[in-house]
């Protein structure tokens, strides 16, 4: 299980990935409800690398994104259940609207997003500025959290 950390300790076990030599990938995302899909996603990315760092935005963050209805999980859990996963190596949550300052510090080798996201994968300019690559990937249409969220609303009316 990989660890949730916080901003400082993630910068420190990037810059011990990076002595050793490790291609580190860096995914973003809510994650409010994981699915199918999103463990695809996950899986498809960490064989890019030798690691795989998942940025989940904050509960304010969803809410400023999705709506005042969500997230249904809260980011703690959402992070454990995101460092639980075989395929993370670590988990760190942000609160700013998008992930650009973190990847800025963090200057992963691989930024992936699904392909959903290919016309505008924020923190581009900044990891290709640094030398990295970026990937968009693609995903299984019929998985979503807000069909799921909206699924599970119908089942209960």
């Amino acid at each position: 299980m990989g660890p949730v950390l916080d901003r400082q300790g993630l910068l420190v076990q990037r810059a011990q990935w990076k002595q050793q030599g490790l291609t580190v990938v860096f995914t973003n995302g809510c994650y409010d409800l994981l699915h199918p899909g999103h463990l695809r996603l996950l899986e498809l990315a960490r064989e890019l690398g030798d690691r795989l760092i998942v940025g989940i935005n904050s509960d304010d963050g969803v809410r400023r994104l999705k709506g005042p209805q969500r997230p249904i999980l809260p980011e703690t859990e959402r992070a454990e259940l995101l460092a639980s996963l075989a395929a993370v190596d670590a988990v760190t949550i942000f609160d700013e609207e998008t992930p650009a300052e973190l990847l800025a510090m963090l200057q992963p080798d691989i930024l992936v997003k699904g392909a959903d996201w290919a016309h505008w994968i924020a923190g581009r300019d900044v990891v290709e500025a640094a030398g990295g690559k970026v990937l968009a990937l693609p995903v299984e249409p019929e998985f979503s959290t807000t069909d799921l969220v909206r699924r599970i609303l119908e089942l209960n009316d």
